[in-house]
């Protein structure tokens, strides 16, 4: 690849980008109810698009499981945790029983999208600014880091079957990235390094998310799961890190009570 095309897409997903950052900074430092609104859009986008690729076209099953999905994930923030569970599980089990093939690829893509966002509202909520940019941040690292260092050293594949774009010299910085993320937020914070390892995990979890949703995609034949963004495809394209970060972080606190938030 000549050095002009390897850089062929910067332009536009530069500027797509500040506007994405923009958006959803304001969002964050928002909170509250402009900051569920936004994440139940987005996982109402995310999943019209999932369904497009799934049922090849959009149409009112793309547009009607889309809205189940926003309100479910608007509503669930707002329940005991024992009650929100079932009402993110309900757009999961309408498309499964709608939906013409596809359909265990779709309930587990769902489920991630709705549990990722309700874990994401979480964050902002009980654990604060902070550590929602913390988690933000280490995504954002992760594609960053890995989309630079791909294009200059380049190398082996990490897992061409799937993501033939994905080196493991990019997948590496991810991680590197990742972890001074975690030593800059453990240090300012004062709490625990072991906030280190565990953003390099996190760092790994965005890039399994995105390696997930290469795979729907190759299976499918598509490139982009939209062109919602230009530069970057859909959101879904953009958001696939954030799903498996954020899925992580739910598990991991449920399970172990993590990130360590006390020193």
């Amino acid at each position: 690849m000549s050095a002009s095309g390897r850089w062929s897409d910067l332009a536009a997903r530069v500027g797509s980008a500040v506007v994405m950052v923009a958006i959803g900074l304001a969002a964050v430092i928002a909170g509250a109810d402009v900051f569920h609104a936004f994440i139940a859009i987005v996982c109402g986008v995310m999943v019209w698009e999932l369904v497009r690729m799934l049922s090849g076209q959009g149409g009112a099953l793309a547009v009607g499981l889309a809205l189940l999905t926003a309100a479910a994930v608007m509503i669930s923030i707002y329940l005991p945790a024992v009650y929100a569970l079932p009402v993110l599980l309900i757009p999961v089990f309408v498309g499964m029983a709608t939906l013409p093939e596809h359909k265990l690829v779709y309930g587990a893509f769902v489920a991630l999208v709705c549990l990722a966002g309700y874990e994401m509202m979480t964050v902002r909520d009980f654990f604060g600014l902070i550590w929602i940019f913390w988690l933000i941040l280490i995504v954002i690292m992760s594609d960053v880091a890995g989309y630079f260092a791909g294009r200059i050293f380049g190398g082996p594949k990490f897992w061409p079957r799937v993501s033939p774009k994905k080196t493991w010299s990019g997948t590496i910085a991810g991680w590197v990235g990742a972890a001074f993320i975690g030593l800059g937020f453990a240090l300012y914070l004062d709490v625990s390094m072991t906030l280190v390892p565990y953003s390099m995990l996190v760092a790994f979890a965005a890039q399994m998310g995105d390696i997930a949703e290469s795979a729907v995609k190759r299976m499918v034949g598509v490139k982009d799961s939209s062109a919602l963004i230009p530069g970057h495809g859909g959101l879904l394209d953009r958001f696939d890190g954030m799903l498996g970060a954020s899925f992580f972080v739910l598990l991991t606190s449920a399970a172990l009570g993590l990130p360590p938030v006390a020193g």
